[in-house]
């Protein structure tokens, strides 16, 4: 892993300037699983860019191949090294209309697998999926996907769609960061894939379309708390860190719920979580593995719970207030079941 500056990439100055810290010289399954996170988080912020600035930033990274796939606004590349080949799908820009119709329409249609899946992120892919199908019937490397916001929910939905497809490779991994949701139940209990999403805190992005549209979350959740470290908390955990960080958010005068959203947090978080590791590889120690990062808590809505017997419905916080102490109930150590 090396750290070089691309500054000079970047042709419009009003364009954040990033750099790139992944360099890969051999296979990614050869890389830890934070290796892999900031490698595809690195190629998710690079989709970003335009194609000329994305094939220069590419190369640092180590993949010389790069195609542009560009449909009436929806976009993604293929990066391509000697080893693998990868499908970094764009993800939301404010100026595009059609990321902005995505992300607003919440209506769910008929899935090509199995349930049903978000209208808008759908459209976005049935727009690029025949470009990327025709690319990837040749391809014979291990495949790859990611992507960042709505670039993410058409990883996903573009990774699901190669299991129908005649193309000769199902994806190694998929890796997504600030995704919405997806699809329904019955979608995401299709979609038998190894997938690790992201979650920076309070990143909004991750919380819609909401529970009670039927959407849910697909793969295994890697948690990044409010002081930027990786692991997995429970449900309780999870919303005790997000209050104190949009706590500590409002004293900096900063709404964090859209600036944990950016792809530029993700990779800040990530790195650290890199060098940290190599820190305890230099020591002999060895890497952690990603289930050992990532939780597979699954989402339900308060009606389900009392619905599916395996699961506790949650205590109001006035059955809390009534609860005697003397019963058993220790709010510190209730975790969600499921």
């Amino acid at each position: 892993m090396i750290e070089e500056t691309v500054n000079n990439l970047i042709s419009d100055p009003g364009e954040v300037a990033f750099v790139v810290h992944s360099r890969v010289r051999g296979p990614i399954r050869d890389l830890t699983f934070l290796q892999r996170a900031l490698l595809f988080a690195e190629l998710s912020m690079i989709s970003y860019n335009d194609e000329d600035e994305a094939r220069r930033a590419a190369k640092i990274a180590g993949f010389d191949d790069v195609t542009f796939y560009d449909r009436d606004g929806s976009q993604a590349y293929r990066f391509r090294n000697d080893f693998d080949c990868v499908i970094a799908c764009r993800g939301t820009e404010p100026n595009e209309w059609n990321d902005i119709q995505a992300d607003a329409n919440a209506a769910s249609v008929v899935a090509e697998t199995i349930g049903k899946v978000h209208r808008g992120f759908k459209r976005e892919v049935d727009d690029l999926w025949p470009m990327i199908e025709t690319a990837l019937m040749s391809n014979d490397q291990p495949l790859w996907f990611c992507g960042h916001s709505l670039g993410g929910a058409m990883a996903t939905i573009c990774s699901g769609r190669c299991f129908l497809s005649h193309i000769p490779s199902n994806p190694e991994q998929l890796y997504t960061y600030g995704s919405p949701r997806v699809g329904d139940n019955r979608y995401v209990n299709y979609v038998a894939l190894d997938h690790f999403r992201f979650v920076n805190n309070n990143d909004i992005v991750t919380r819609v379309p909401p529970l009670l549209l039927g959407y849910r979350h697909c793969g295994s959740e890697v948690y990044i708390d409010r002081k930027g470290r990786l692991g997995r908390l429970n449900m309780l955990m999870r919303r005790r860190d997000r209050w104190w960080g949009f706590i500590h958010g409002l004293r900096r005068w900063k709404i964090d719920h859209f600036a944990d959203h950016s792809i530029h947090n993700y990779i800040t978080a990530i790195l650290a979580a890199v060098q940290a590791e190599q820190a305890e590889l230099g020591d002999g120690g060895i890497a952690k593995t990603g289930a050992e990062y990532a939780g597979d808590e699954r989402e339900y809505t308060e009606e389900e719970r009392v619905d599916l017997p395996h699961l506790k419905p949650r205590m109001t916080t006035s059955e809390k207030q009534q609860k005697s102490p003397h019963d058993g109930f220790d709010t510190n150590k209730m975790r969600v079941q499921g």
